[in-house]
């Protein structure tokens, strides 16, 4: 970035990487840097945060023992001035700014003033919150820090103390710091598409934060985000880190204990030479170096944080991820060259907005040339193009940044021009993904590390876009199996988009979903989610304890289980068995794959130690569909159901689950998406039920009652009706099923009439009044009578019409034949209750589906009805003890007649089975609900006045029952009128009353004058206290009671019919259980039972009508049938969708938005396809008119001239801003270069010294080079007894002989004798930039010895692997602890050595003779000058490349290597590697690599 205040060049400010020496940072300095995610133990909820008064005290504390400032502690005067004439130290600050001690500084007195000894560190005084005055109330972070605090010290004040995600993206925004002008479509496209890519994939954004040049555009950007975005969409984190000496107004945030918050005022017209704070910032870092007013101070700190971030690992959702790091450059200046130079050299990919400006467009400009193309002249005719102060640029400095801008262009793989409209290219947020991507993908990786590595990218930034277009294509095939640890990220971290992609391209959950893939994932449950509370509450409660089992963890998929049981319902087996002990291995997952950190294993590694013990689970769909459902994960749970096989059932599981959970869940929004859900999938399985109807309706109702072993053992009809799905038993084909089985094997078009008929007169049925729906009934007439009289209807009506002869037999002897000893009647009556006593005892305890008598009392009393019956019969056993004893005779009969009106009430459940009066009985229910309520309001009315009348007009009434009837009853009737006559006393009369309440007939007379008979009581007050009473209870209340039947009445008639059918069901089914026989004679029935079940030990059975176990294959074609017309619904929906008002509406919005983009991407492409013929034109016109110039003045002179003066016309061709095409200019690769690309690297490795740039033009010695002055650099040798001398004195380096053997050192080239200039030998290979022998051994050639040891790569089976028909090769390589990169086993050699130092290292001395022997009979693949970065004018590295190869995988001599492979030493590793051409290897040693696989003819 460029300044935005004039200063002296050479000191601009610049934002980016700055190339410093990387500094070692001891994590373990900064306590609890790391927290882990994966922990199973974690609360429900995230621990309460912290108060803000308590986040600040510990910020106070926290900050100053961590965190530094500078200050300057030795005031010298300096020959500048402030522009207000004041006295400044060196440091740039004013006396009165500077401390007490640095004023006097006794200590230095009489010293120059050095940075390094004169500041010093200090606790640092300005952090906390930060509020910009004027510009809206939202709250940053800022915090001072010296320039040399430690990267992870600041990462963790981000990420722990500031409470910042770690990012899953780190974007460096770098440009120019000064104001400049971007065209307004270009402006849009860049702030939408940099807020976009960081909003959507979790990144930080860091720039210089100061509120000018791309700073101030990317501050407007996020401002312009927040602004139009919901809340729920998160802010954008925009880091700035600015210089604190630059920084206008910095008084205002110093606070030694904390701002909280510290208010800051952006001042634009008084900030002179310094830069205000950018208020769309949400984070400052603030550098000090002590010094005031001196710019890019903040970029070696900023460098090293954002190579700290990239280094860290983010792991989320079981996949580890190192954080990476793009950088976007907009316009710029030489330090935002500076910046791209760094960042392309240290392997960052970087996005050039080209259309900014500057330094951008230069680069843009020539980012498609060839390297041979990009000259100084070139550059030169750029800088002025695109630069008005081109005075700045010397011929050095043009030379310097044209060697720049061509190491930039020759890693394209890093380079990334953004172009507005290039190739519909609208969008930056894309242009930055797929920069990031295309690193990626030139990277060297071994085998499929390379893809992995950009899905795991796109998985972390959400793109699903970005993964189809870029990673999802022909160049690579994916096997399913690759992208199993992708899906189970995917699936935790709530990635549908992904998990769609994934299932789309091959990944299959039969083969995807094992028991310890299903177990991680419930290790993993989101924390928030109520379901891994539970579990966590069972876990707490288990029994076993972790010590017992140390290898073992404490989750298994039974604890699952039995949660899962609890919800769905005791009517459901266990989906998940308890594990025998020989089982656990196979049903657990060892504790170091489950917890996964930074340190951790990988997904991958999950399926990978897990191969050998893989086991499926039953139903992998219905897995993991319970596991999104439980999360409420709705679009995940609607893309794994459209996998399922029994949908009906899942959906119908999926409502029962969310039902159970909302009930306990406690957050109100989560708890109504739970039941929305809940909603949406009882729709779902209706919309597949009725598919399955309208085609076949008899397999429709055979899926109603099948049982699923993969649903614990429960059917559909079952599931609906436990999770109260109204809606789908309401559907027209279940009632037709329970039609069905309410007829039994009768017609369902039997009228009713005609059963009856026959119930009386049961010969009628051989006469074919009723139908049968088998046509065997119709000839075999015991089975017809058995079929007639066992249907449920017609037990029904039996039992309707006996219950009615009961209550009329009852009635009787209550009224009429009730003697002080039982008659025939009565005891006629106690015998029917017996057979009524038998069967409520039989429906106890039958049970059919084992669930104990426990379970099977609990299931019983929960129904109403069964309540009430046995609370009748109690009442009854009651009245009949009392009415066998004399003395209680009268009692007993009051009891039995309060018994007979529950009897009575039970009809109402009888009649639910009707059609006109169910949902009647249904809505009289719900009114009593109403009753209830109201009666509590109307007791409050009634007591308090009733006690208010009682004690204004009767004095110490003692008669409890005569307080009762003053207060309640009296009070209570008074509502329908029966006011008291005595009240306003008016109709007082003393004699209907006692004076002194002793007759127990009369009540208390009121307050009264004994002497005139006169009421003494205020009659007007109770009058009021009537009044209002009556108005509150007999108009308020009442039509408050009124509204409220109304208003039930209006709610329940719209799904009364649902309810009705609903609740039909259990009557239906408690008939299609119960013996057929009325009672009384439904005792001989029981009498059976007994007989079958205690004697003969039978056990239930339940009616295969209600329930029925499908054989294996035909169950597999029903589910078949099922998933056919799913696939119907879901394309109906699909479709439905699509006709929506306004989806098409949007769709059409979608096609005129990309009619208009390509309206403008070809607009643009015509325009500038017109201005480069134009220019071509101008160009042949131009070389035309010297062409005829050269002509006319050849004839006037007299002569033809020579036709090598002629000027040639120009070839037509597109000028230098065109984009490279593909297929029009082969593409450049780096190995390409005709010159040595790594021996002109400017910064020389290992040490501080900077090459002299050097262009590809000036390369060769032949070429003039004027202004060429390299500096000389010998490093320092431990043994100089092997080394030629150190320094530059031709007396030392006149000893040396070149071209030939010197000694131990063999100075021959094999190139050929070389120039030898000054003493000093010349590079063949051209200039270097830097002279002196470098850190290589020897002036001259310094030989080397690479051993390309290879064998065939071989199967299992022993044979050879091919890849695209070509043999397949291994080749050893070795790799430094401290390098990226593998190498071949060879380098440079001791003097009189024949093995290279490396290959030493790694085999064992014993077989070093052994080896020698294999070199002589090697083939040579390569001898000559290798590229090398250590290479200078005066000292290069030659090798000599031999192949040995080990034809056979018996060969004696392979094993003997094999066996004598030995590193020792442990910073050197080896390995066994397939060649390929993206292995991580050195350039130069691929190249090797290359030649020895076109020897063998295999595969690279």
């Amino acid at each position: 970035m460029e300044p935005s205040s004039p200063r002296k060049l050479g000191s601009v400010q610049e934002e980016g990487f700055g190339m410093q020496p990387q500094r070692t940072v001891d994590l373990g300095l900064v306590p609890n840097l790391w927290h882990s995610n994966s922990s199973l133990f974690r609360s429900r909820r995230p621990p309460s945060a912290l108060g803000n008064s308590e986040k600040q005290e510990n910020l106070s504390s926290w900050i100053p023992e961590n965190i530094k400032k500078k200050e300057c502690v030795y005031f010298v005067e300096s020959a500048k001035m402030t522009d207000a004439g004041k006295v400044v130290c060196e440091c740039g600050y004013t006396r009165e700014q500077h401390l007490e001690e640095a004023i006097k500084a006794h200590v230095f007195q009489g010293k120059e003033w050095d940075p390094k000894k004169h500041i010093q560190e200090m606790p640092t005084d300005a952090f906390g919150d930060i509020v910009f005055t004027g510009l809206g109330q939202k709250v940053g972070k800022y915090v001072r820090v010296s320039q040399d605090t430690p990267s992870s010290v600041i990462y963790h004040l981000m990420t722990q103390h500031w409470g910042l995600d770690v990012p899953n993206l780190l974007i460096s925004v770098t440009g120019g710091a000064k104001n400049f002008n971007m065209k307004l479509r270009l402006k849009s496209i860049f702030r939408r598409g940099l807020v976009k890519v960081a909003q959507t994939t979790g990144a930080w954004l860091i720039t210089g934060g100061s509120h000018a040049g791309v700073m101030k555009q990317v501050g407007e950007a996020v401002r312009d985000f927040n602004l139009s975005s919901s809340y729920k969409e998160g802010d954008v984190i925009t880091i700035g880190v600015a210089t604190w000496g630059t920084v206008h107004n910095r008084e205002s945030l110093v606070h030694p204990m904390g701002g909280f918050p510290a208010e800051y005022v952006l001042d634009e017209e008084g900030q002179g030479k310094l830069t205000c704070l950018d208020s769309n910032h949400s984070h400052f870092i603030l550098v000090d170096d002590g010094t005031h007013g001196r710019y890019g101070v903040e970029i070696p700190l900023r460098a090293r944080l954002e190579k700290f971030i990239s280094e860290q690992t983010k792991e989320k959702g079981g996949v580890a991820i190192k954080i990476p790091i793009v950088c976007v450059v907009l316009e710029g200046g030489p330090g935002t060259l500076n910046t791209i130079y760094n960042a392309i050299t240290s392997g960052t990919p970087c996005v050039i907005v080209a259309g900014s400006g500057r330094v951008a467009d230069v680069i843009a400009q020539v980012a498609h040339l060839p390297i041979s193309e990009i000259t100084i002249s070139l550059i030169q005719k750029k800088l002025s193009m695109f630069f008005q102060e081109m005075e700045i640029f010397t011929e050095s400095r043009i030379v310097e940044w044209t060697k720049k801008i061509q190491d930039i262009v020759r890693r394209r793989q890093l380079l990334t021009v953004f172009r507005e409209g290039k190739d519909g290219q609208q969008e930056v947020d894309i242009a930055i993904l797929q920069a990031l991507l295309k690193a990626s993908r030139n990277h060297d990786h071994f085998g499929h590390e390379n893809w992995d590595h950009q899905l795991k990218l796109a998985v972390a930034w959400n793109r699903v876009d970005i993964a189809r277009s870029e990673i999802f294509t022909d160049e690579q095939q994916w096997k399913p199996s690759d992208l199993h640890p992708m899906m189970t990220a995917a699936l935790i971290s709530n990635k549908p988009d992904f998990v769609k992609l994934f299932l789309e391209n091959g990944v299959q959950l039969k083969e995807f979903v094992t028991w310890d893939t299903l177990l991680y994932l419930y290790e993993n449950l989101a924390p928030s989610c109520l379901f891994h509370c539970k579990l966590q509450k069972l876990l707490a409660e288990e029994p076993e304890r972790l010590a017992c089992a140390p290898a073992v963890p404490r989750l298994q998929m039974h604890h699952v289980a039995q949660v899962l049981h609890e919800l769905l319902g005791d009517f459901t087996k266990p989906l998940y068995p308890r594990p025998r002990h020989s089982d656990r291995s196979r049903l657990s997952l060892p504790v170091p794959h489950i917890k996964l950190n930074v340190q951790g294993v990988s997904l991958r590694s999950l399926y990978k130690q897990s191969s050998g013990h893989v086991t499926f689970t039953m139903d992998p769909v219905r897995d993991l569909l319970i596991w999104a459902i439980i999360q409420n994960r709705q679009e995940l749970a609607e893309i794994i159901w459209a996998q399922s096989q029994d949908c009906i059932m899942a959906a119908l599981a999926c409502s029962k689950l969310l039902k159970e959970l909302s009930k306990e869940e406690e957050d109100t929004d989560s708890s109504e998406d739970m039941l929305a859900l809940a909603d949406e999938y009882e729709l779902r399985a209706i919309g597949v039920f009725t598919e399955c109807y309208r085609k076949d309706e008899e397999r429709a109702q055979k899926l109603l009652i099948r049982v699923s072993e993969a649903w614990g053992k429960t059917t559909c009809l079952k599931l609906a009706l436990e999770a109260k799905d109204m809606k789908f038993v309401s559907h027209g084909g279940v009632q037709a099923f329970l039609t069905k089985v309410w007829w039994g094997q009768l017609c369902v078009d039997n009228g009713l009439w005609q059963v009856m008929l026959c119930m009386l007169v049961f010969p009628l049925l051989f006469t074919g009044l009723v139908s049968f729906r088998e046509k065997r009934l119709q000839s075999d007439r015991p089975a017809r009578v058995r079929a007639f009289f066992n249907a449920p209807v017609v037990i029904f009506h039996l039992n309707i019409l006996s219950y009615f002869a009961f209550l009329w037999l009852f009635a009787h002897v209550l009224m009429v034949d009730f003697q002080a000893s039982p008659s025939w009647r009565e005891c006629i009556v106690y015998c029917w209750l017996f057979s009524l006593v038998c069967e409520e005892t039989r429906q106890l305890f039958y049970d059919p589906n084992g669930f104990g008598l426990l379970k099977m009392a609990s299931l019983y009393f929960s129904d109403f009805w069964n309540k009430l019956d046995v609370g009748a019969i109690l009442l009854f056993i009651a009245g009949l003890t009392c009415r066998l004893i004399p003395a209680t005779l009268y009692p007993g009969r009051i009891i039995l007649s309060l018994d007979f009106i529950m009897f009575c009430l039970r009809l109402m459940h009888i009649f639910t089975v009707s059609k006109t009066l169910g949902p009647k009985i249904i809505i009289v229910k719900r009114m009593m609900k109403d009753v209830f309520f109201f009666l509590f309001l109307l007791a409050v009315w009634v007591v308090s006045f009733g006690v208010a009348k009682q004690a204004i007009l009767i004095h110490n009434e003692n008669r409890v029952d005569w307080i009762f009837r003053g207060v309640v009853y009296h009070s209570y009737l008074t509502i329908f009128g029966q006011i008291p006559a005595y009240i306003d006393g008016v109709n007082f009369n003393p004699e209907h009353c006692s004076p002194n309440g002793t007759d127990p007939y009369k009540p208390k007379c009121p307050e009264s004058d004994t002497t005139l008979h006169e009421p003494a009581f205020p009659e007007w007050l109770t009058v009021i206290l009537l009044c209002l009473y009556l108005l509150f209870t007999n108009i308020l209340l009442l039509n408050l009671l009124i509204a409220m039947f109304n208003y039930t009445f209006q709610q329940v008639q719209e799904h009364t019919d649902q309810i009705w059918k609903f609740q039909r069901h259990d009557l239906i089914e408690e008939y299609h259980g119960r013996p057929p026989a009325p009672p009384p004679l439904i005792l001989l029935n029981h009498l059976q039972l007994l007989v079958r079940r205690v004697i003969l030990k039978i056990p239930p059975k339940r009616h295969k009508q209600l329930k029925n176990k499908l054989e294996k294959n035909e169950e597999a074609a029903l589910l078949s049938w099922e998933i056919y017309l799913k696939e119907n619904y879901l394309q109906n929906q699909q479709y439905q969708l699509k006709q929506r008002p306004e989806q098409r509406i949007q769709d059409i919005g979608n096609k005129v938005d990309a009619m208009v983009e390509l309206l403008d991407v070809d607009r643009m492409k015509r325009s500038g396809s017109l201005e480069q013929r134009l220019a071509s034109l101008e160009e042949q016109m131009a070389q035309t008119a010297r062409a005829l110039h050269w002509i006319v003045r050849a004839l006037r002179d007299g002569g033809l001239g020579s036709e090598a003066d002629a000027p040639a016309p120009a070839p037509q061709k597109a000028p230098e801003e065109q984009d490279l095409v593909p297929g029009s200019r082969q593409k450049v690769e780096d190995g390409d270069d005709l010159y040595h690309v790594n021996a002109r690297h400017l910064l020389y490795p290992s040490c501080p010294v900077t090459r002299f740039p050097v262009p590809d033009e000036k390369v060769p010695w032949e070429t003039e080079f004027v202004i060429y002055n390299p500096p000389f650099y010998t490093a320092e040798r431990k043994d100089k007894a092997v080394v030629d001398p150190v320094g530059s004195s031709l007396e030392l380096l006149s000893k040396i002989s070149y071209n030939t053997v010197d000694g131990l050192v063999d100075r021959r080239s094999f190139h050929g004798p070389y120039t030898v200039c000054d003493g000093l030998p010349l590079n063949p290979m051209g200039r270097t930039g830097l002279r002196g022998c470098g850190s290589l051994s020897c002036f001259g050639p310094n030989h080397a010895l690479h051993p390309v040891i290879t064998r065939w790569r071989r199967n299992q089976d022993g044979a050879i692997c091919r890849k695209s028909i070509k043999k397949m090769l291994e080749v050893l390589v070795v790799k430094d602890l401290q390098s990226e990169h593998w190498a071949l086993p060879g380098g440079s050699r001791e003097p009189g050595e024949t093995l290279p130092r490396k290959l030493k290292r790694i085999l064992r001395q014993e077989f070093w003779p052994s080896f020698e022997s294999l070199l002589k009979q090697g083939v040579e693949v390569y001898k000559g000058y290798v590229d090398d970065p250590r290479n200078t004018d005066n000292a290069w590295i030659e090798t000599v490349a031999i192949s040995v190869h080990f034809q056979d995988q018996n060969d004696v001599e392979l094993k003997r290597l094999n066996s004598h492979l030995y590193s020792c030493d442990p910073e050197v590793s080896f390995r066994w590697q397939v060649v390929d051409r993206c292995i991580p290897l050195y350039a130069n040693h691929k190249t090797i690599l290359q030649k020895t696989a076109a020897l063998f003819e295999a595969y690279y």
